[in-house]
C-alpha cells in the first residue's frame, strides 16, 4: 500500500518550512513512528514519522527544499519491502540508479556530499537501495572497507595561504531568523540598557538550608532560575509598561505573566514560554524550566512553547559571562539579563566583606518604557532576590 509522506499543517504564523534531513533513504526499511525527516520552521523542528512499518519509494523534496503545510514531500509503501516486491513504477524510478551509478541526479545529497568529501568513485560502490540505489551507509561500508588510498592531488597552493582553508555553510532556517529578528529589534526600537548589581549570599544560604528537603519533597534541585522568574513576575506587577508592548500606534498591557526563558540549544539560542509564572511555586518554576531545556536539547520544542512571552530572562552567566547587553525579543518592550555570580569585596556596614556578587542588566525599548519605570524596575528585582522573604510575604 502506497502512502503520501506530508508536511505536517503549519500554525497561521508560519508561511512555509525548510527540508532540513532526511534521515532515512528510499528502500531502507523503518519501523512505524521512526523518525523519517526533520523540517525546520522559523520557530521550531518537526518530525515526520513513519506512518506504519515500510520504506520510503522515493523523496520529492531533497534537503534544503522550502515546502509548504500538508504538502507531500515522500512517498511511502507499507510492509516489508525487497527486491523482489518492488512494483514495477517504483523499480522504473529507481531505473535511472542502477542503469548509470555516475548520474548524479540519482544520488540524494546526502550521498552525493559523502562522495565528494571521500573523493570516490560512484561507479565502484555497490548500492542496496531499491533498484540498486546508492545509500549513504553503502558509501560509508564502502569508505570503510577500501584500502587507504592516496589523496587526490591538490592544485598546487599559493604559498602566502599555505596551509589555510575555509568552509561555507548555508545559515539554517532557524540561524536566519534568529538574525533578522535580532536586527529587527536593533533597527526598530529605541533600545537602552540599565545595570545594577545584587548580593545572592541570602539566595545561595537559602539553597545549602533548604537544598537536600526541597529535593526530596519535590524531585527537582533548586536552582537560581526559580528566584529569578518569581522575583521578575513581582516586579511585573509593580510596573506594567514592562510588561506592556506596541501594536502599531498603541500600547498593550498584559494583564497575565508569561515569561520567555533563553534556551541555548545545538540549533541556535530559542526563547520558549512559562505561562502564568504568578501561579507557580518556586518548584513548578524549576520543573517547567527544565523540561523546556530538554525539550530544546533534544529538538521536541513545540511552535506552542515558542508562542507568546511578554518579558524575556536570559542567563548568559550559565556561559561565564559577567556584563552584557541583551537585545531585546520583539514584540516584548524588556529583557533582564543575569550573569556570572563571582566573590568580589564589598562594603557592607562599613566595612569590606567578600560576597558573591551579580550584575543585572535590563534592556528595554524607551519609546514604552521611560528611564523612572526601567530603573524602578531592576531595583525591584535586586531588592526581591537580596531579601527572598519579600517574595513569599508579597511586600
Amino acid at each position: 500500500m502506497s502512502i503520501e509522506i506530508k508536511v505536517p499543517v503549519l500554525p497561521e504564523s508560519v508561511a512555509d518550512a525548510t527540508i532540513a534531513t532526511w534521515h532515512v533513504q528510499p528502500g531502507e526499511q523503518v519501523s512505524r513512528d521512526q523518525n523519517l525527516v526533520d523540517i525546520e520552521t522559523d520557530k521550531v523542528v518537526l518530525e515526520v514519522v513513519a506512518p506504519e512499518d515500510g520504506s520510503l519509494s522515493e523523496i520529492l523534496f531533497p534537503d534544503g527544499e522550502t515546502v509548504l503545510g500538508e504538502q507531500v514531500i515522500a512517498n511511502f509503501v507499507a510492509g516489508a519491502v525487497s527486491g523482489q516486491e518492488v512494483t514495477k513504477a517504483e523499480a522504473e524510478a529507481a531505473a535511472p540508479a542502477a542503469e548509470s551509478d555516475e548520474s548524479n541526479d540519482a544520488l540524494s545529497p546526502s550521498v552525493r556530499r559523502l562522495i565528494a568529501e571521500h573523493n570516490i568513485d560512484a561507479s565502484k560502490v555497490k548500492g542496496s537501495g531499491v533498484g540498486g540505489r546508492i545509500t549513504k551507509e553503502d558509501v560509508e561500508a564502502f569508505v570503510k572497507s577500501a584500502p587507504a588510498a592516496k589523496p587526490a592531488a591538490a592544485p598546487a597552493p599559493v604559498a602566502p595561504l599555505e596551509g589555510r582553508s575555509q568552509k561555507r555553510v548555508p545559515m539554517t532556517r532557524l540561524r536566519k531568523t534568529i538574525a533578522n529578528r535580532l536586527l529587527e529589534a536593533k533597527n526598530s526600537t529605541a533600545m537602552l540598557t540599565t545595570f545594577n548589581e545584587v548580593n545572592m549570599q541570602p539566595i545561595m544560604d537559602i539553597r545549602k538550608q533548604y537544598q537536600e528537603i526541597f529535593e526530596k519533597r519535590h524531585g527537582i534541585r533548586l536552582g537560581f532560575m526559580s528566584f529569578y522568574v518569581k522575583a521578575v513576575t513581582e516586579a511585573l506587577k509593580r510596573f506594567p509598561e514592562v510588561n506592556a508592548s506596541i501594536d502599531g500606534d498603541e500600547i498593550v498591557y498584559h494583564n497575565y505573566f508569561d515569561v520567555s526563558i533563553a534556551v541555548s540549544t545545538p540549533r541556535g539560542l530559542v526563547t520558549p514560554v512559562l505561562r502564568d509564572t504568578d501561579t507557580m511555586s518556586l518548584a513548578e518554576i524549576e520543573k517547567n524550566v527544565r523540561e523546556l531545556a530538554l525539550k530544546g536539547r533534544d529538538g521536541k520544542l513545540s511552535v506552542e512553547d515558542m508562542t507568546g512571552g511578554n518579558f524575556t530572562v536570559t542567563n548568559g552567566g550559565v556561559f561565564g559571562s559577567l556584563m552584557s547587553t541583551p537585545i531585546l525579543n520583539l514584540p516584548q518592550s524588556a529583557i533582564l539579563g543575569m550573569h556570572a555570580i563571582k566573590d568580589r569585596p564589598m562594603a557592607v556596614n562599613g566595612e569590606v566583606v567578600i560576597q558573591p556578587m551579580m550584575y543585572l542588566a535590563l534592556s528595554y525599548d524607551h519609546r514604552i518604557v521611560d528611564g523612572r519605570e526601567s530603573v524602578g524596575f531592576l531595583v525591584a528585582i535586586k531588592d526581591f532576590l537580596e531579601d527572598p522573604t519579600r517574595l513569599l510575604l508579597d511586600l
